[in-house]
Formats: C-alpha cells, structure tokens, sequence
C-alpha cells in the first residue's frame, strides 16, 4: 500500500471518481511527506512549531502530527517538546562547564539584572512568605525587599539573609556553607524548607533552553527544587543571556514554573517552549519607567 493512501493513521477506502469530491465539507487527505516538508519549513523559520498550529494549518488531527515529530524526531531533524518541536540542541545551546565567581557573575549585564530584580519585588512584595533562591539577581531582589516589613524571607543565600537594614524577617536553613556563593546546602537544609509552605519562590538559573532549567551546583539544585515543590507561586529571574545555555544540573521542566522575568522576548524556540508549558514571559520595564 502506499503512503497516499493512509492518513491520520486509516486507510483511504477506495472511491469512484466525483463521488469524493462530491462529498461537501470533507477533509482533504495530505500526504505524509507534504506535512513532514511543512513542519520542516516551519521549522526552519521559527525555530519551533506547535502541534496545534501545524495540525489546523493543514486541516489534520493533533495525532497525526504528534506522529510525524516522532518520526522527524526519530531522524534528526528536531527535539519534540510539549506541544510542539524545536531544532535540535546543536543549533544553537552553549553548555557552560566552569561557574563563574558571585562577584565577576555581578558585575556581567549589571543594569538588565537591577531591572528583573526590581520587577520581581513588585510582583513578590505583596505575598507574606517568599522563598528567596541564591544567585546574583536573587540577591539584587532581597535588595528591593529590604522595606517588605510584613512578609517573611526564606533564604539558603547568608548574602540575602544578612543585608543591611532588611525589615522583612528572614529565615535560613542550617546545612553546609558553600563557599564563594554563600549559600546553605545539604540534607539539612533540604528536610526543614520541605517541611514549609511558600506564598511564592523566586529562584535564579545559569541557563534556560527549551528543555528546561539549569544550575551549576548540585547542592544549590536540591534547594531550587524544594522552593518549586513548596510554593503556589513560581517565578525564574532571568537575564536574556541565560537563553540557550545549558550546564550540569537540570533543576526542572519548563513546566515547573509560572513565570519567567527578564529583560528581553527569548529567542524563538525558547519561546516557543515557554507557551507550550503555560509559563508567562514578562519583561521588565526600564528603571524609573
């Protein structure tokens, strides 16, 4: 049998001539190799497709093209994500192998993490309990939290939990100290923040791909968890730079979290991936804006 006669998985019974095309409103068949070209074209130009898009495009089921990614995926030619395709890995994610001191991480893209920050703590302000994640744009949000008199801070960052002049209360876990980035880690630290409930957690990431999120650490990783598993509300603070990168840990899917807060639109598959998992963009305004 051949592929013009199967499609959406059935086979095309035969037909006398006029009486198929006599038949108002039925669906037109569209060959294998036509949706593989187009998911391919699609592809090629935006970096991502989405099943749906793709399967109203050409007037087929969602089935039918979630089969074709597997096939094209099966090939090479993408990486399927929920709901959709990306082009694979090599086209285009860094991995990153060596972290970076706080204090050089600080300095890198200064003004865009100030921005993130800052709208960050105007969406966590009015929450009661934040769990406040380590990292150089966590640390500049516990910096713009410093007047939250009325919520309370759950931090594995010393550097955030001994601020200056923080009225909020703030609460760290005991563990193991990790050096440059001061940060509270360890089976200890894990079992008493898993054993709390958080209004809302923002955590910090090196990297960001269609995949999911990424960390350096391991000990760090285990933390970022707890505050995914432990809050209503989740949010990812994000400078551009991290899209497309990649290190040693994944610490969760896209669809671990609900927002992401940077300081640029990512990159199309990124994009692309971050709306197939329901996770709002935003993008900080300008200071003073």
């Amino acid at each position: 049998m051949t592929e013009d006669a199967i499609d959406d998985g059935h086979v095309a019974a035969a037909t006398p001539p006029g009486e198929a095309a006599g038949r108002a409103g039925e669906r037109p068949r569209v060959l294998a190799r036509v949706r593989h070209a187009r998911i391919l074209d699609e592809l090629r130009a935006a970096g991502a497709v989405s099943v749906a898009d793709i399967a109203a495009g050409l007037a087929v089921s969602d089935m039918t093209i979630r089969r074709d990614l597997m096939e094209l995926e099966r090939d090479g030619h993408l990486v399927r994500i929920h709901g959709g395709a990306v082009l694979p890995d090599g086209s285009g994610v860094a991995m990153d192998s060596v972290e970076p001191t706080f204090a050089a991480r600080l300095r890198q893209r200064f003004e865009a993490k100030e921005r993130i920050a800052a709208a960050v703590a105007r969406i966590v302000a009015a929450h009661r309990t934040i769990a406040l994640d380590v990292g150089t744009t966590t640390f500049l949000v516990g910096q713009h939290l410093r007047d939250a008199a009325h919520a309370k801070i759950f931090t594995n960052s010393l550097r955030v939990a001994t601020l200056a002049g923080m009225a909020a209360e703030v609460y760290v876990p005991g563990g193991r100290v990790r050096g440059d980035e001061m940060s509270v880690g360890g089976p200890a630290a894990i079992a008493q923040f898993e054993a709390l409930w958080f209004d809302v957690a923002v955590i910090g990431v090196s990297g960001v791909t269609a995949a999911g999120l990424y960390d350096y650490s391991f000990e760090d990783t285990e933390l970022k968890r707890v505050f995914l598993r432990r809050s209503g509300l989740k949010l990812v603070a994000c400078d551009a730079s991290k899209f497309q990168r990649m290190s040693l840990v994944q610490v969760a899917g896209l669809a671990a979290v609900d927002i992401v807060v940077t300081d640029a639109q990512p990159p199309p598959e990124v994009a692309m991936a971050l709306a197939a998992a329901a996770v709002e963009v935003r993008v900080a305004p300008e200071l003073g804006a």
